[in-house]
């Protein structure tokens, strides 16, 4: 992408948040948008599919705290409005300065440049340039890295799982592989810009330098283009992955699938695949790091008198002995029996005892009960309760 591209483009307007929005607040934008734009759920719309490129654009300049601030930098220098702070006038007293230079070169019949090292260093991050001045248009780049979502159940993350994971994304072109020219012919130079990607032009005192709009920076023209992707030497194809999910892994984790993200250019590496996995939860167990948790209702006389529990396990069944006079709330710990990682750990089982109280008694168990009342009414089972409210009533 040029530098102009990237001025001019408001990716903060793409993703549809503030300038000072979050990091939390971009990636939740991101992720809602790039759910609804999704071509799995847009089939055959290119408008969606252009707004889903557009964001994930977007997304991969202000997700990265590092390029954000380059491209917030650049958009406060040189956005509405132009080169800010510089007016029309000639720079440093000079009749011709070279605005390219900003992007990493030597100032022309201005020796004193000190002070634009590290603006040019800046820029020359931001758009891909390098202070020597020369075109990064033939370099190879890496691509840009795709995240997608999947859900499984809790046993799958608790146990890992081998997901087979369908996925549109843009891929290298099987027709021309990655040229963009119709098999049997190849792209030439362009006669522009010489295969540098940039031209330079002068306007009043000033001299720019620009991509080349005739090979649109890359250098290269590509005169038969491939008739599947237009030219691009990408196309959006849909393929099938299988995903291994780990032992243990949490809810809203991210694994990382390297080089199945987009294609790189001009040689140069795909980017990263990240799957975000959600996790559905089990109707029994619930999850505590390590540990799996089980809530076991019980009566009021099992706590009182004692008694041998058997609860379910992932692998089986335990018996628990719970001793006379155990209160409600009491958590038993079952040792290794919890969730086993891939690095070797082990969590343990933790079982919390709660009364269950009937929501209706028949006549004998009530007439029990009522006797159990009256045989116990001597017993205070808030004794700390009862002594601060004497104290505040003064009996």
């Amino acid at each position: 992408m040029s530098a102009r591209d990237w001025i001019d483009k408001d990716f903060y307007r793409e993703l549809g948040v503030s300038s000072d929005a979050s990091d939390a607040e971009i990636k939740k934008a991101y992720r809602k948008l790039a759910r609804e734009l999704h071509p799995d759920a847009n089939p055959g719309d290119s408008r969606a599919e252009a707004r889903f490129k557009a964001v994930s654009e977007a997304y991969g300049v202000l997700g990265d705290a590092e390029k954000r601030k380059q491209y917030d930098e650049a958009r406060r220098l040189f956005g509405a409005g132009g080169m800010r702070g510089f007016g029309g006038g000639n720079f440093g007293g000079t009749g011709n300065f070279d605005f390219g230079d900003l992007f990493g070169g030597t100032p022309q019949g201005n020796t004193a440049s000190g002070g634009f090292g590290g603006l040019g260093d800046m820029l020359g991050n931001l758009f891909n340039r390098r202070g020597s001045g020369t075109s990064t248009a033939g370099r190879p780049r890496r691509g840009a890295d795709v995240e997608t979502e999947i859900r499984i159940d809790f046993l799958e993350a608790v146990r890992g799982a081998t997901v087979p994971l369908r996925l549109s994304s843009p891929s290298t072109c099987d027709t021309c592989h990655g040229s963009g020219a119709r098999p049997g012919t190849t792209p030439r130079t362009c006669p522009a810009c010489n295969g540098v990607g940039l031209v330079s032009r002068s306007q009043g005192a000033f001299s720019f330098s620009e991509p080349c709009r005739d090979c649109r920076g890359t250098g290269r023209i590509v005169d038969d283009p491939c008739v599947d992707c237009a030219g691009d030497g990408v196309s959006t194809k849909t393929r099938t992955l299988t995903v291994r999910i780990p032992p243990g892994v949490d809810d809203d984790q991210r694994i990382r699938l390297a080089e199945q993200g987009e294609p790189g250019s001009n040689g140069g590496h795909n980017g990263d695949l990240y799957v975000r996995v959600h996790v559905s939860p089990h109707p029994v167990f619930g999850r505590s790091g390590n540990d799996l948790t089980l809530k076991v209702p019980v009566t009021f006389d099992e706590l009182a008198l004692g008694t041998t529990l058997d609860v379910p396990t992932l692998d089986g069944k335990v018996s628990l002995r719970v001793t006379p006079g155990t209160a409600s709330g009491r958590v038993l710990r079952v040792r290794a029996k919890g969730i086993s990682r891939r690095d070797g750990q082990v969590g343990d089982l933790l079982v919390t005892l709660q009364v269950a109280v009937p929501a209706n008694l028949d006549g004998k168990a009530r007439a029990a009960l009522e006797a159990y009342a009256q045989a116990t009414a001597g017993h205070d089972p808030r004794p700390e309760l009862t002594r601060m409210l004497e104290r505040r009533t003064g009996s």
